[in-house]
């Protein structure tokens, strides 16, 4: 049988963090610290949630984040 798969590891990381923060700052902050995927969004967009490891989420409105989450 073949090994499953590793899972990306989450950074030790606070989402907090990351609110306040010009959006591109968080960006690069965030890839700086482990970050494997970062996926901006606006504060009301849709979207699918399936929780992927790795991943920090940052709702942006005029170029500040204003929530942040990872998954």
């Amino acid at each position: 049988m073949a090994p499953l798969p590793q899972q990306p590891r989450t950074p030790d990381d606070s989402p907090d963090d990351y609110v306040g923060l010009n959006a591109d700052a968080a960006e690069r902050r965030a890839h700086d610290r482990g970050w494997r995927k970062v996926r901006r969004l606006a504060p009301d967009a849709i979207i699918t949630m399936e929780f992927m490891p790795g991943r920090l989420n940052l709702a942006v409105s005029d170029g500040e984040v204003v929530r942040c989450w990872q998954g």
